[in-house]
């Protein structure tokens, strides 16, 4: 009987339409079903979420051939960085603009899968005030919402940081999925030249299958991102011992907290040298490395790897990206980048509005690069001078 239950399916599956606002919100309470054994010991099974088969569609639409995810979740703080490189004031009409800009490029669903917002974003109007979250779904592509707040100082590790945000996280993102949100995202970082000890790794692993499994419940395909940062001198192989020991931490306490794997999506730093390292990786080499790190940690069951670019230069995420697609892959291996797609786009726009059609020219044409990337298709012919340069910051933050 408990295991007829288990087997018992989920709901329909929603179709895009209820990607929108209003839509009600469905039961997130964890039942259980309790097997009872002929020993004394008992056995306790988490049943399936009322949202299992939802959240299978929503990561194999994120993870469709030829798309990736434009990850524009800088808070606003980081947003105002942005703006001032091109001399802009960081208020919200200023970041209202940049963001229209980005959803309403024509076409842009053809390569773009999802789109990862930031809170204000997800309740933002476009400038001639249509809703962003439906501007996105009529481009095809699924909206998703940064859950996390931010990294603060470990107390007892060796001055590394881990990740807030899970105090009131299942109301949060239950009020994001009402208001169109289908995926979720976390970020935690893992420092090489701070250790990175184990207290750090295991603080980071944890955190993101607590949140992963929290998203679920609520019906959001929640995207792990742990990521390995750049900074440092250390080589291709140390990044690859670091990053071992980390996914396979991180797997681990997804399957403690019975997070469903065909239900999420993985967003991984690739394995590559420090970024002050002085031997240099050729993107077969960081290709190498990488696929066999996924062989040896992923389970076949996760649908997408949406690599993040973690400060290399457009065209570096983008040739990295054509190498790992050379051969099939038990997953879709795609990008989930926010500077290695804005970057000529930001500074062909520089705020003025007679730029934006230019500027959402540069938007396109780095997403169609990579959306051939991930189909193995790309030759990097014709690539600007702007898109090679590298926008590694040390200490980077978001």
């Amino acid at each position: 009987m408990a295991l007829a239950s288990l087997l018992k399916s989920s709901p329909t599956v929603i179709d895009k339409s209820e990607f929108v606002k209003g839509q009600s919100l469905r039961q997130t309470s964890v039942s259980v079903v309790r097997c009872h054994p002929t020993n004394a010991s008992s056995l306790t099974v988490r049943a399936a979420s009322p949202y299992a088969d939802e959240l299978v569609k929503t990561a194999k639409t994120v993870a469709s051939p030829g798309r990736g995810i434009l990850a524009m979740d800088e808070s606003n703080a980081t947003c105002g960085k942005r703006l001032a490189s091109i001399g802009l004031e960081n208020t919200e009409a200023n970041r209202q603009a940049y963001r229209t800009l980005l959803v309403t490029a024509p076409g842009l669903g053809q390569y773009i899968s999802g789109a990862i917002l930031f809170e204000e974003t997800l309740y933002q109007s476009t400038v001639d005030g249509r809703k962003i979250v439906d501007v996105l779904v009529e481009q095809n592509i699924v909206p998703g919402i940064k859950v996390d707040k931010g990294l603060v100082p470990l107390a007892g590790s060796n001055d590394e940081s881990w990740c807030q945000g899970l105090d009131g996280l299942a109301s949060r993102t239950a009020a994001y999925y009402q208001q169109g949100a289908r995926f979720a995202k976390w970020r935690t970082v893992v420092s090489i030249p701070n250790g990175p000890s184990a207290l750090a790794v295991k603080e980071a692993a944890w955190g993101l299958a607590r949140y992963a499994a929290i998203s679920q419940d609520s019906g959001l395909v929640p995207i792990v991102e742990p990521e390995i940062l750049l900074d440092g001198e250390h080589g291709i192989d140390r990044t690859f011992e670091v990053a071992q020991k980390v996914w396979a931490e991180v797997f681990f306490y997804l399957a403690e907290n019975n997070v469903m794997f065909e239900g999420i999506l993985l967003k991984p730093s690739m394995v590559t040298p420090g970024a002050e390292c002085k031997d240099r990786a050729t993107p077969q080499q960081v290709a190498d490395y990488t696929l066999s790190l996924l062989q040896r940690r992923i389970p076949p069951a996760v649908p997408g790897i949406m690599f993040l670019s973690g400060g290399q230069s457009e065209v570096e995420a983008t040739l990295n990206l054509n190498a790992m697609n050379q051969a099939p892959n038990p997953w879709h291996v795609s990008f989930s980048y926010a500077r290695a797609l804005q970057n000529t786009c930001l500074k062909t726009w520089g705020g003025q509005p007679e730029n934006v059609k230019a500027a959402q020219d540069a938007l396109l044409t780095r997403a169609k690069a990579n959306s051939l990337a991930q189909l193995g298709k790309y030759t990097g012919e014709g690539e600007s001078d702007e898109a090679k340069q590298g926008m590694f910051v040390k200490g980077y933050v978001y």
